[in-house]
């Protein structure tokens, strides 16, 4: 099954996103709230998800920390080598990092940097992304609590995400007693 790690948006947030205007443009396809999440690591196929979600039980001991907060913003953005439109999240470097770690026996043996994002489109028409929806002003902040361990399916309308494990991040204090 194909998996990958990430920290889920909150309602809150989603409604920030949900506001962002989302014209219609060909080849633009537009994410839906059930697919806003910010990827930690792409592992690709994979075939004990238990194992997986094992490994990342040991997230909170690697990453030692209390809380972890991820900030949006400042503004939407095209990568600059790819088709997608996102909103830039910082914050979970770290966490990202403590994954890559504790998931280090499945996926690429050469990880690209991490760049943490929400996406927002996938742009697959002939010519240039819409430079236009680049600098959509949007700023939020919300706690991590926990990563998702997702399997991606194919669906007719963009990958459809199940959640599979959800493993607690921080070390809350009565744990450093």
């Amino acid at each position: 099954m194909r998996l990958f790690v990430a920290a889920d948006v909150p309602v809150t947030v989603r409604r920030v996103l949900s506001a962002l205007p989302q014209p219609a443009r060909t080849g633009l396809r537009w994410t839906t709230p059930a697919q806003w999440h910010v990827t930690l690591r792409f592992l690709g196929e994979v075939g004990e998800p238990a194992a997986v979600a094992e490994a990342l039980c040991l997230i909170p001991s690697r990453l030692g920390a209390e809380r972890v907060e991820a900030a949006l913003g400042p503004a939407s953005a095209w990568f600059a080598s790819s088709r997608v439109l996102q909103i830039p999240v910082t914050g979970v470097e770290a966490l990202a990092g403590a994954v890559l770690e504790a998931t280090s026996r499945w996926g690429r043996s050469q990880e690209p940097a991490f760049a943490g994002h929400v996406t927002l489109a996938r742009f697959r028409g002939p010519g240039s992304q819409p430079t236009d929806l680049a600098g959509m002003p949007l700023r939020a902040r919300f706690d991590v609590p926990e990563v998702v361990l997702y399997r991606s399916s194919p669906g007719p309308d963009g990958s459809i995400y199940q959640a599979l494990f959800h493993v607690p991040v921080a070390v809350s204090p009565e744990d450093d007693a």
